[in-house]
């Protein structure tokens, strides 16, 4: 984790989000996968900032590499 990302049973299930909000990590994600700008997710969801959306990208980065993938035949 990083400083601005939480995770807590009570919030949002569990599911890691920006943290003192309930804006999930995987939205902020589906909005960059669709095409949203660094810049336009903050003008989305107004109170993030640039540095927190790209501390979102450096946790996902980060649990990425941890995460083992198998290959499917």
């Amino acid at each position: 984790m990083n400083e601005y990302i939480q995770i807590d049973h009570l919030i949002c299930g569990g599911k890691p989000v920006v943290r003192g909000t309930r804006i999930m990590v995987k939205n902020i994600l589906g909005m960059i996968a669709g095409g949203y700008t660094i810049d336009k997710v903050v003008e989305a969801y107004p109170e993030l900032t640039v540095e927190t959306v790209r501390g979102v990208l450096e946790y996902t980065a980060k649990v990425i590499d941890e995460e083992q993938v198998f290959a499917h035949a």
